[in-house]
């Protein structure tokens, strides 16, 4: 039985041009789970604002972090598709997709249909569910699959927010540092507007369940909760204790996203005497702007203005050993 692996991850430019960078933002808000309002005044508000006043400052950082082999995130989302395929056996292929821009969806599964798998696992590379990830990520795949003539078996791999190996992954990074030098641990996730996880819930909202807490048949589609899950799973592995560690989210737009939000929680340390701060950002399985220039770099800064030394950022995943096992695992499962 032959079966084709599609590893997709969120995109990247093709390069850190205006352009190019206008391109992909243009193709990124746009998409209705991303900028979840009516499409007239997505519309409005992406092409005749966000975009255009957005793409030059988001060109230049990009600037900084492009490469003389290109985009982080594609490089090492090549050497994780690499790694993949030797790992498994030949009964598999392994291939990696963008849901925006480039290696496209649309080219890379118009490969795997001439191949003629038996089945076809996908994969998002994203361990928590969000509707504008995930469900941006599958939605996309089974509209280009549903015109196939010939629709083969197909799996698709939602979340692993607690996969044992992708949570000691992340724990190992962290024992790379002496945990005892710093005066807290900050576990950073990328935010959402309030309204997506809200919509998990249908009549209820989010804040009444709890998932600050624990994860339960009702809240183990929110992304809120799967993160805090997340956090506790990795705090557990390095025997932290809660004073130790807190929760906060990043990459927001406007303060209807979700709390606390990280920078406001780097000032706030920094005011109270901390000096250093260590930071995970383990929605992100590679590194990219904003693991490398929001954290390494934008909310060091930050700290430092406000009394702290140093944040030192924890390195992704990227291709670690135990998290190629992990991925293996997930598809072999699968």
């Amino acid at each position: 039985m032959r079966t084709g692996v599609l590893l997709v991850n969120l995109g990247t430019r093709n390069s850190p041009s205006t352009a190019d960078v206008r391109t992909y933002l243009s193709e990124f808000l746009n998409d209705p789970r991303v900028i979840d309002i009516p499409m007239i005044l997505r519309k409005l508000l992406v092409n005749l604002i966000i975009v255009p006043f957005r793409s030059p400052k988001s060109a230049k950082i990009y600037q900084k972090l492009w490469t003389k082999d290109g985009s982080p995130l594609l490089i090492h989302g090549n050497a994780v598709k690499e790694k993949l395929q030797q790992s498994l056996s030949n009964e598999y292929e392994v291939f990696l997709a963008m849901r925006y821009q480039n290696p496209s969806l649309d080219t890379v599964l118009a490969v795997m249909q001439k191949r003629n798998f038996d089945k076809v696992i996908v994969l998002p590379l994203f361990p928590q569910y969000a509707s504008s990830s995930t469900g941006s990520a599958l939605e996309k795949v089974m509209q280009i699959i549903s015109k196939w003539y010939v629709i083969p078996e197909l799996k698709f791999i939602s979340q692993y927010y607690n996969a044992p190996g992708y949570i000691q992954a992340f724990a190992e990074r962290g024992k790379q540092y002496n945990l005892a030098e710093y005066d807290h641990i900050l576990f950073s996730y990328h935010g959402l507007p309030v309204r997506q996880v809200d919509k998990v819930y249908g009549d209820s909202p989010c804040s009444e369940h709890h998932c600050e807490d624990h994860i339960d048949d009702d809240n183990k589609f929110c992304y809120k909760a799967t993160c805090y899950e997340t956090t506790r799973l990795i705090a557990k592995q390095l025997n932290l204790k809660p004073e130790q560690y807190s929760v906060a989210f990043q990459s927001r737009l406007d303060k209807k996203w979700l709390e606390p939000f990280s920078d406001k929680v780097v000032i706030q340390k920094a005011k109270e005497g901390a000096k250093k701060m260590l930071v995970f950002s383990p929605a992100f399985v590679a590194d990219c702007l904003e693991t490398t220039i929001e954290i390494g770099e934008e909310y060091n800064e930050l700290f430092k203005e406000h009394g702290g030394e140093k944040v030192q950022l924890v390195e992704s995943l990227n291709d670690h050993p135990i998290w190629i096992n992990t991925l293996k695992q997930l598809v072999e499962k699968n």
